[in-house]
């Protein structure tokens, strides 16, 4: 795998992750605590880790630059050593992966339960490229892109959401696939997150994150 994945973080692209958006998917679908979780590029803020390990997981958050302590590994995904676990998390990571098909099955061979957050880089175009820009400057100090354009210049080599979805559909039978808003969470604000959610529902915006539960198949 090449230095993207290698370098991979929980925190992509100027957005900020709210542990607390992703955890109750997360929650909903994982097997009762003590059981095995691994996270897989937690980023230098931790993702879930503290809130699984407080519900009783047996986790861990592995990533280039992980947190120091106990339940981190400052590791990427293919060095991790494989081990059993009963379920892997991976929060944005897959659409930096390269060789996308590879990692996807050196993930499905650390646990049998997948549990994925993601974004369609593609659908950041037309009318929602227009809203967020609109929103940018308002949304003041926060770490976000400047604009679509601008962030849209660094980032050739994203997956589009239909090739990590092909990839993680050739490895494990699909549970839930769930699109919600995703660009509230670049501007950090609850009223934008309320009128991106109404956008949506209108049918003005399309969803651009989404989440994925797969099981791995026999």
């Amino acid at each position: 795998m090449d230095s993207r994945a290698r370098q991979v973080k929980g925190r992509h692209h100027g957005g900020i992750s709210d542990a607390a958006d992703f955890l109750p998917f997360v929650l909903r679908h994982l097997p009762a605590p003590p059981a095995r979780v691994l996270e897989v590029g937690c980023g230098d803020e931790g993702g879930l880790v503290p809130e699984l390990a407080a519900r009783g997981y047996d986790v861990l958050g592995a990533d280039p630059n992980a947190p120091v302590g106990e339940r981190y590994v400052r590791a990427g995904l293919e060095t991790l050593p494989v081990e059993p676990w009963d379920a892997v998390v991976a929060g944005r990571v897959l659409h930096h992966v390269e060789p996308l098909d590879g990692g996807v099955a050196r993930l499905a061979s650390f646990a049998p339960l997948i549990l994925v957050d993601e974004f369609a880089p593609e659908l950041i175009a037309g009318a929602a490229q227009a809203w967020y820009d609109e929103r940018r400057a308002a949304a003041g100090d926060v770490r976000a892109p400047a604009s679509i354009d601008e962030w849209r210049s660094h980032r050739e080599h994203l997956h589009p959401s239909g090739s990590v979805l092909a990839a993680l559909r050739r490895h494990y039978d699909e549970r839930e696939l769930a699109w919600v808003p995703y660009l509230h969470r670049w501007l950090r604000s609850a009223a934008i997150e309320a009128e991106e959610r109404a956008a949506v529902a209108a049918g003005e915006l399309p969803a651009i994150g989404w989440r994925w539960a797969g099981v791995r198949r026999a």
